[in-house]
């Protein structure tokens, strides 16, 4: 309801300052001659002059003590400057100085009488900024027993000139600053569904504190043993304890746990604080409530684990990590460098060339084969030898990419799964604190794990088999 009420605001706001303004039309709404420029900003002042009486929605002027805020008209411009093009020659001054003028909503003066003293410099001019403030308010939330917004709209109005090449592009921007109505009053409705809705969030919340403090205990524990293990291996059987080994202590899922718990209480806090329009912080409470949800359905996966055909996913993504990342670091270094070379040479032939951002997403479309077509077609041909080098740069591209890169790392994820599909056919191979594990007579389910702190199955494993490995090298000797 947010997004709606703003994007269709911004809408409506085209249309009632915008001269002649027509849907999808912004790329190409212009002015190309001097009289238009007056023309529309004439049209703007008009039109915020009537502004209660055009309007079909609840817009209003901005309060200022017992009158309206101004409009606000600026135009920027170089200090000083003679340009003779038919000379080919110029003096300018790169200062920029403005000019500006208010604008009070009233009716006893035409905007044509408020022009008279602002006369636009076209040959220096760089922009006009035309600003002004409306508010309004979101009353469709009162269907869903909740209370509603209230919204100031910063408009501003651009005619860019900075290119001079004899057309002023006009540009609408709102900011939106969403605040908590001073005054209000709701009849008809109960506030119930709002407690309840609450209420639930308080009740995730403590859930997942819940979680998280149990989550928390359990890394601490893995750890605390992980470093007695590596202590007494390190001091009885005189080695190191692989990272392999030492990651066993630490569940991965439970960090995954504790991350999504993390996210969801501060997005839950958030959600009730805007509920209760204590605040208004809809996109920052929707990042943390959607990456929360996100790593708790990525949790339910662990569960999968439980099936031994199911938990291939798990273990190939676990395996193919390590060279995935390296292979990335070395095709990503490959990659930049045909995004600066694109950006570079291409940039002033082509649209989607024209930024480093716009070229990166465009090689990354081409990987997946989208949009390959208009890629080649768009190409300027205003120089041969720029579009014969673009030729052999989109074809090298593909071919290196498609064909070679994507092809090997594709490669790499199949052959880790052939690797485990394998293992699970044949057993897993048990790595040295599985094998360390395995001398242990006591398991898990006898019950003598914990009889004391000085006697742990773990620390007597050790040292008993650090013993039989010595017994057994000096019988061999």
């Amino acid at each position: 309801m947010v997004v709606t009420f703003k994007e269709e605001s911004l809408m409506a706001f085209n249309h009632l300052f915008l001269k002649d303004y027509v849907d999808g039309g912004m790329d190409t709404y212009a002015v190309y001659r001097q009289a238009d420029v007056y023309d529309h900003i004439d049209y703007i002042i008009t039109q915020y002059g009537l502004l209660h009486n055009n309007t079909v929605g609840n817009h209003a002027y901005e309060k200022n003590g017992s009158g309206y805020t101004a409009l606000s008209i600026c135009q920027e411009f170089y200090r000083n400057g003679a340009i003779y093009p038919g000379n080919e020659t110029f003096e300018i001054d790169a200062h920029v100085d403005a000019d500006c003028i208010e604008v009070y909503p009233m009716y006893s003066l035409t905007s044509r009488d408020l022009l008279q003293n602002f006369e636009v410099h076209f040959k220096r001019l760089i922009c006009i900024k035309i600003t002004f403030v409306i508010k309004a308010i979101n009353l469709q939330t009162v269907r869903h027993r909740e209370l509603p917004d209230c919204y100031d709209f910063n408009v501003i109005i651009t005619f860019n000139n900075q290119a001079h090449s004899g057309r002023i592009k006009v540009e609408l921007e709102s900011d939106v600053e969403i605040n908590e109505c001073r005054d209000w009053k709701v009849t008809g409705a109960s506030a119930k569904q709002i407690y309840l809705t609450v209420l639930f969030d308080c009740l995730i919340v403590i859930t997942c504190i819940t979680s998280f403090t149990l989550c928390v205990r359990s890394v601490i524990k893995g750890i605390l043993l992980m470093l007695e293990y590596t202590k007494h291996c390190s001091k009885h059987c005189g080695k190191d304890t692989p990272w392999s080994d030492k990651l066993e202590f630490v569940n991965g899922w439970y960090i995954l746990i504790i991350v999504s718990d993390t996210l969801t209480i501060i997005g839950s806090i958030l959600k009730i604080e805007i509920q209760t329009k204590i605040l208004t912080s809809y996109n920052v409470c929707s990042i943390f409530l959607g990456t929360g949800t996100m790593f708790v359905w990525i949790g339910v996966i662990r569960y999968m684990g439980y099936f031994r055909k199911y938990n291939i996913l798990i273990l190939t993504l676990r395996a193919a990590f390590p060279n995935v990342i390296r292979f990335i670091c070395c095709a990503g270094i490959i990659y930049l460098s045909y995004c600066l070379c694109g950006w570079i040479v291409l940039g002033p032939y082509h649209e989607k060339f024209r930024t480093l951002n716009t070229v990166s997403e465009c090689l990354f479309s081409l990987i997946n084969g989208d949009d390959m077509f208009p890629t080649f077609k768009n190409m300027k041909q205003k120089s041969s030898l720029v579009w014969i080098f673009s030729r052999v740069y989109l074809y090298t591209f593909v071919s290196l990419f498609i064909y070679m890169i994507l092809s090997l790392f594709i490669t790499i994820i199949t052959d880790t799964y052939d690797t485990i599909k394998q293992q699970q056919q044949s057993g897993v191979l048990m790595s040295e604190l599985q094998k360390f594990l395995a001398v242990c007579k006591d398991l898990p389910n006898s019950g003598v794990f914990r009889l004391d702190k000085s006697n742990n199955c773990i620390l007597n494993c050790c040292i008993n088999r650090c013993r039989e490995q010595q017994e057994r090298l000096t019988s061999e000797a």
